[in-house]
């Protein structure tokens, strides 16, 4: 797969973070929010979607002066929570933190209850992960030649895990085998962290997760690393070749999150949360908690994040044909 445009792009975006812009500054802030704000995740606690949300959700809480209350409605691969944001109140006390979820269901699954590009406003880009491919210790394979050598050799016996039929986790381990022409079984699960938890435990043998979420299984030998999904291996795992110099040369492919609302939301509330996000995500101290997570921050414009949205859709639209990948 070729690289695709999402962190040149959107860093560059981010890098103007403290700055409102003309077009921020030229409406005036709505008498929003009036009450505690909604934001829905579509995964388990503890995932790393959730790792981020919650950071950049305590920080947003302080600015705003009102709550911001976290709901996880895992299930669907994202779907449900989509959904009931979709259908939410225009009203800009009910977010939807989501990821590339939205852009991949749409062609996994053929039809799903909401339209991303009509049913929601983009409002802003929040951050992105590296990938780590793990499988479990009793895999007899050191590295990721020799994974591939015993996938072939075993096909159609191996399983792997995701965070849900349709998210990147699953999409990432499905592109992988589809290049290398293996045989593996996708077990779906309502978010990263159960999905972990039975990778860690040998009910299935290989997962591709984000850096945050992944890291501690790794660090303390639950899980071994084989590979990273970026062009250039981590800080944090030195010695963990990337898939792109080993066995997919161009490989790359991260988790990337943001925020959008509901359609019909006033453009005042949108302008006003995105100037609050950039805000959110300038703040030093919430810089350190995701960078030390293994969290590439971004941010963007509300249009950037459109104009982003729709390519990722045909993106993805792409990989799923090409892979054959199919909503369990």
């Amino acid at each position: 797969m070729t690289p695709h445009p999402f962190r040149r792009r959107l860093l560059l975006a981010g890098a103007s973070l403290p700055v409102a812009g003309p077009a921020l500054a030229q409406t005036a802030a709505p008498a929003w929010p009036t009450r505690p704000v909604r934001m829905i995740i579509g995964f388990a606690p503890g995932g790393p979607t959730d790792i981020v949300a919650r950071v950049v959700a305590q920080r947003l809480s302080e600015q705003l002066g009102q709550p911001v209350v976290v709901d996880n409605k895992p299930g669907a691969g994202g779907n449900l929570a989509a959904d009931l944001a979709a259908k939410a109140a225009p009203d800009g006390h009910t977010l939807f933190y989501n990821t590339s979820a939205i852009t991949i269901a749409p062609a996994l699954y053929g039809k799903v209850p909401y339209d991303t590009m009509k049913d929601f406003v983009p409002v802003s880009t929040t951050a992105t992960n590296a990938m780590i491919v793990m499988v479990h210790p009793s895999v007899p394979a050191k590295t990721i030649q020799e994974f591939v050598a015993h996938a072939k050799a075993n096909p159609g016996k191996l399983n792997y895990g995701s965070s849900g039929t349709g998210t990147i986790t699953h999409l990432a381990t499905a592109a992988l085998a589809s290049a290398l022409g293996l045989q593996m079984t996708h077990v779906p699960y309502k978010g990263s962290a159960p999905s972990l938890v039975d990778t860690a435990a040998g009910v299935v043998q290989l997962m591709t997760d984000t850096v945050n979420s992944a890291l501690p299984y790794v660090k303390d030998g639950r899980l071994r690393a084989l590979a990273v999904t970026m062009p250039k291996r981590l800080a944090v795992l030195p010695d963990v070749p990337t898939l792109a110099e080993t066995v997919l040369p161009g490989m790359e492919m991260s988790a990337w999150q943001g925020v959008v609302l509901p359609a019909g939301t006033p453009p005042a509330i949108v302008q006003r949360l995105n100037g609050e996000l950039r805000k959110v995500l300038a703040h030093e101290e919430t810089r350190q908690k995701l960078i030390a997570q293994g969290t590439e921050i971004l941010g963007s414009t509300p249009e950037e994040y459109a104009a982003y949205l729709r390519s990722e859709l045909a993106r993805w639209s792409k990989v799923v044909a090409e892979t054959g990948a199919k909503a369990e």
